[in-house]
């Protein structure tokens, strides 16, 4: 095997200490058995803090740099396209710095994994599911998939099951519900039969025979559970009541399983598979198809497995069938590493198997048959050692229940650090007053950003927010619910349910009501009364009952408030404003309506522009700008990417994919890390994992019995007995105590659930922990008891005052004792204010604008008058007076003319630029005047194209992938000297040998917009890194050969970044990397804000003249 070869001359590492000097890390003594383990399977169960990233990557350089595999042998797998993004960053930047990057560079398809990899390139970094992908795009010929299949969106997945249960001919006899109800239950019973990896038919057998089984124990005159001795309490009853309920559930999951197989038949149909699916058919060529695991394990001589206890059963089987057997020829000892912490697997309401990581020595045998080898990470390098110990004593439990893992230890230097503050508050709001005193006394201690607020319900964040923003605090909201929820892609939505539907009243009223008409309810109410008018007009003619029954027997199908803002009438009494206002909605309504057969991206695009939802929210406050500008971007994405199921790309198709998304995926809930702003994060616990803070808030804390979903209880649950990992099982008797038995043994299992959450919780804080909880809820009748992590934290807090310290505990209510919160009345106002500050804002901007035009202008009394010098002054005036009269006549014989041979067009500005023409109209304002009154056609540019190209390549090189407007495309014409393929091949080489190439960009064409002087210009920038000390660099690509770019650009970027990151403008530097040469340009003195706006106005008022 010949190595890989050197950039430089690297450093020789023969020792582990040579890995630590090379890469800088003082690794511990676990983390160097980890790292130079032999080519054998492993596990390396890594507690919380422990350093996994950092030791997967400096096992990739120990293997290389050691000869005993190639940088391209080497396949690792993970979760996430951002946790593949930086796994595959760390492991590059250290094989860079060991000097193992290949000679010309690292190849940018490297990280994926459709490309076929070379022993002297570099490791594959993927998500598991896209190596599924890549699995059955090479292989799924072989039984008989076309490589053509398309990925079902999970909104998709549920319109296609809708459609599937509304035309299903049954007979159903067990089957009851709604059609959404049985849709969910489809596509959850789907689900758990792929990941399982169960066929359809041991199903159906199974529970026939459950059923069958269970008629035995049934009265056959009552038709209930015959009496029979209870083994428990040697009384006679009814004990087996439970089973015969059972029973009933497998009658209606036979009956559900028959519209699954419907339902698999349709997507097969038509070419489509989700992700379930991917792993399913992956499995199967695995296990089916012994040439595609030799095919895998020739190109793969050491596969990594990161974040493996939230692997499902489906990919454990196809990952063990790939990269392990019966014997070496067919994979077993082949060198596989996992990684993770059972502790940490809270996904298993979706999939994940904790007890993967748990058997993985079983499933993994060394070439000898032996077990594999168990490497523990226990040091924790993030928390204080006090902190540190509530979590090793809220995990025993978990450490009981998978004893591969070890208690945390802290780093020597924090073994006596962390606080912890703990108070149980006598009500629901006092207790929100509390943290929000606690969290402002932070202010100045603690950065914004070092504060996180961790909640197990999304339904606790709205009160959170409201008291620390009515405080001033700077928070933000990461995740609170789905897209779909949050008000700026309602809004969008709202337009499009009107353009598309002219009796989607329920939007019309959110719309008209909302921030921007601002119409109340009285004159909602004469709209809505004009709508009746217009489709009932024997109503208003006052006909009688009979004739309005003949006439229209149900007129509230078709009221349509958009038709009566289109003819609101004469008569009614609506106030001025409103009359107004309703003409200018339903003309824009009208504009709109004339692109609606364009694709629905078209279509929102327009929406924005047209609305001014764009110059909303460029208006904005920066840290709120920044969150509404990716949700947005996130939402438009999602409609690029949409397809309908037949092919459409229609408003009205996408539409249905929404209203499938609201009901079954809580509104397109995509997650979205946090912004790099100074604000206070609150975000769910389950969102938590993978980051840290210096001070995390726990609040809401009292005790909830834990929810456990029941096969026997639930039609979409799969029969334990079927389930590819352990689950507890129900006793052969089948009896009263059996069912007692199963139930507390799932309480046992939900609790587990519920412990490792609270293990993640409490491991994300470095020094400080504050966690509360409340004796009154909201709403409540009964006071709520504290939980028990509440109690045991102020038991930690008393038994050593250096733990931390007990703030505040309340005594339980009285017997008898009310709520006070319910004593006091609720006022709730409709319509609702929007949002006061926003409107104040806006007022506060119109007065500043109305005074400044009212003040009069003072010319300078000291000022040169240049008539002073003219002769005419001089002669008598008399004289004067006919010069004066010549003068006259001959200005106007000229100025008739001029007007006889020019005409003056005045060009009325874009409400909207890109930063490009915004430069173009800074350097020549008659020449971009002219090219907006006669804009001539551009021919086509393959050039540009491939510069176009270039930035996208850029963009899959990071790993992300974003859309570009047409009004942005621009941006990218200027670098339109790239001549043809191996032009851009030699870009792509001159980029990888920059100093960027092995920088991890903090975001990759970040889109803004920014408001100058009143001025909207929008725009991406190539790239922004983010420096150690928190300051930006901000980066634009040139591909062009002439280093002749406007440095006004890159201020347009840097003040742009500095809006959107919530820092001053001094804290961003900006930069142009010539490509083609590798020069950098960092221009000095560069214009801020104000200069700018007093540059663009003092080119107002060009024009051209033809």
């Amino acid at each position: 095997m010949s190595g890989p070869a050197r950039a430089g001359g690297g450093a020789r590492i023969e020792t582990p200490r040579d890995l630590g000097r090379v890469l800088g890390v003082p690794y511990t003594a676990e983390q160097i058995a980890a790292i130079v383990a032999p080519l054998t399977p492993g596990v390396i169960v890594a507690g919380a803090g422990s350093g996994k990233t950092t030791v997967m990557a400096a096992r990739v350089v120990w293997l290389v740099a050691t000869g005993l595999v190639g940088p391209g042998e080497v396949l690792g797998l993970t979760f996430t396209n951002k946790a593949a993004g930086e796994l595959r960053e760390r492991v590059r930047a250290a094989l860079a710095a060991a000097g193992f990057a290949p000679q010309d560079g690292f190849d940018p398809e490297g990280g994926d994994p459709a490309a076929v990899p070379d022993e002297a390139g570099e490791p594959v970094i993927s998500t598991y599911h896209a190596y599924a992908d890549r699995l059955i795009k090479e292989h799924g010929l072989r039984l008989g998939l076309e490589p053509s299949t398309r990925l079902l969106a999970d909104a998709g997945r549920y319109t296609l099951a809708a459609r599937v249960v509304r035309t299903a001919t049954g007979p159903f006899d067990a089957l009851r519900g709604s059609i959404s109800g049985i849709t969910k239950d489809l596509i959850d019973l789907d689900a758990e039969l792929s990941e399982h990896v169960v066929a359809p038919a041991r199903l159906a057998e199974f529970d026939h025979a459950f059923a069958q089984a269970a008629e035995l124990y049934r009265d056959p005159v009552t038709g209930k559970s015959v009496r029979a001795l209870n083994r428990r309490t040697n009384r006679r009853g009814a004990v087996y009541e439970r089973y015969l309920e059972a029973a009933t559930k497998a009658r209606e999951r036979g009956e559900l399983l028959s519209l699954v197989g419907e339902y698999r038949g349709l997507k097969a149909s038509r070419d489509l598979m989700d992700f379930g699916d991917q792993m399913s058919v992956g499995t199967r060529l695995a296990e089916e198809v012994p040439q595609v695991g030799a095919i895998e394990r020739g190109r793969y001589r050491v596969v990594l497995l990161d974040e493996y206890q939230d692997t499902s059963v489906a990919q454990r089987r196809m990952l063990s069938a790939l990269f392990s057997g019966p014997d070496p020829e067919r994979g077993l000892g082949h060198a596989v590493t996992a990684v993770g912490d059972p502790c940490q697997s809270i996904y298993g309401w979706r999939g994940a198997s904790a007890a993967n990581i748990d058997q993985f020595p079983e499933h993994f045998r060394t070439a000898a048959g032996t077990s594999a080898r168990v490497y523990p990470l226990t040091e924790n390098r993030r928390s204080g050692g006090r902190l540190l110990a509530f979590a090793n004593a809220q995990s025993a439990p978990l450490r009981d229940h998978h004893g591969s893992v070890r208690r945390l230890e802290p780093a020597a230097e924090k073994a006596d650090l962390g606080h912890a503050v703990v108070a149980l508050l006598p009500g629901y709001a006092e207790e929100v007053r509390w943290l929000a005193d606690r969290i402002q006394e932070l202010d100045g201690a603690v950065p914004w950003s070092q504060i996180a607020v961790l909640v197990r319900k999304g339904a606790q964040i709205p009160e959170l927010y409201a008291e620390l923003h009515g405080r001033g605090v700077p928070v933000e909201v990461v995740g609170l619910s789905g897209l779909l929820d949050l008000p700026e892609v309602a809004d969008l939505v709202a337009m499009l349910d009107v353009l598309d539907d002219p009796i989607a009243n329920a939007s019309t009223v959110r719309l008209l009501t909302g921030p921007r008409w601002r119409i109340g309810p009285r004159d909602l109410a004469l709209l809505g009364r004009r709508a009746r008018e217009l489709v009932r007009p024997l109503a208003a003619a006052g006909a009688s009952a009979l004739d309005l029954v003949a006439a229209n027997s149900d007129p509230t199908d078709v009221v349509s408030l958009s038709d009566a803002l289109a003819d609101p009438g004469d008569q009614l009494p609506y106030s001025a404003q409103a009359r107004r206002r309703f003409a200018q909605f339903a003309a824009e309504i009208r504009r709109l309506r004339r692109g609606l057969s364009e694709p629905v991206l078209d279509v929102l695009h327009r929406i924005l522009q047209e609305t001014g939802l764009d110059v909303e929210l460029a208006a904005s406050p920066a840290a709120f700008r920044q969150r509404c500008a990716e949700t947005v971007g996130a939402f438009l994405h999602v409609a690029g990417d949409f397809t309908g199921l037949d092919g459409e790309q229609s408003a009205t198709a996408f539409r249905a994919f929404l209203r499938a998304s609201a009901e079954h995926e809580r509104g397109l809930d995509i997650d979205l890390p946090p912004t790099a702003a100074e604000t206070v994060k609150i975000l769910t616990m389950h969102k938590a994992k993978g980051l840290e803070w210096e001070v995390v808030v726990v609040p809401h804390q009292y005790a909830e019995a834990a929810k456990a979903d029941k096969w026997t209880a639930k039609r979409s649950k799969l029969p334990h007995e079927l389930r590819g990992d352990p689950m507890p099982l129900l006793g052969p008797e089948r009896d009263k105590a059996d069912f007692e038995d199963f139930d507390a043994a799932m309480r046992e299992h939900a609790e587990l659930e519920s412990q490792r959450l609270n293990y993640v919780t409490l491991t994300r804080a470095k020094s400080r922990l504050i966690v509360s909880g409340h004796r009154w809820g909201p709403t409540q009748t009964t006071p709520r008891e504290p939980n028990a992590m509440l109690v045991e934290l102020r038991d930690h807090c008393r038994a050593d005052p250096a733990n931390g310290e007990v703030a505040l505990w309340a005594d339980a209510p009285g017997e008898g004792e009310a709520n006070p919160a319910l004593a006091a009345a609720r006022e709730l106002t409709w319509p609702p204010d929007p949002s006061g500050e926003a409107r104040d804002r806006r007022r506060q901007a119109a007065q500043a604008v109305l005074a400044a035009l009212g003040e009069p202008y003072e010319a300078d009394a000291a000022a040169h008058d240049p008539a002073a010098d003219d002769p005419v002054t001089r002669l008598p005036a008399e004289l004067r007076a006919m010069v004066n009269g010549w003068d006259a006549d001959i200005e106007a014989l000229l100025g008739e003319l001029r007007q006889a041979h020019e005409v003056r067009f005045e060009v009325p500005m874009p409400r909207t630029l890109s930063a490009t023409r915004l430069v173009s109209y800074a350097a020549d304002p008659d020449a971009f005047a002219e090219e907006l009154f006669r804009p001539m056609p551009r021919p086509p540019a393959p050039q540009a194209r491939r510069g176009t190209e270039f930035h996208a390549w850029v963009e899959r090189r990071y790993g992300q992938q974003t859309l570009f407007d047409e009004d942005e495309l621009d941006l990218l014409a200027e670098d339109e000297e790239v001549a043809g393929q191996d032009d851009l091949a030699a870009l792509k080489e001159a980029f990888l040998r920059t100093p960027y190439a092995n920088r991890e960009p903090y975001r990759v064409e970040a889109p803004f917009q920014l408001l100058l002087g009143g001025q909207i210009v929008r725009g991406r920038i190539d790239a922004v890194y983010r420096e150690p000390d928190g300051s930006y660099e901000v980066v634009d690509w040139k591909t062009n050969r002439a280093a002749n770019a406007d440095p006004l650009q890159l201020a347009v970027y840097r003040i742009a970044w500095a809006q959107t990151a919530g820092v001053a403008v001094e804290q961003v530097k900006a930069t142009f990397l010539y490509v083609r040469t590798g020069e950098i340009q960092r221009p000095e003195s560069l214009p801020d804000s104000d200069a700018l706006v007093r540059l663009l106005a003092s080119r107002r008022g060009a024009g051209t003249e033809t």
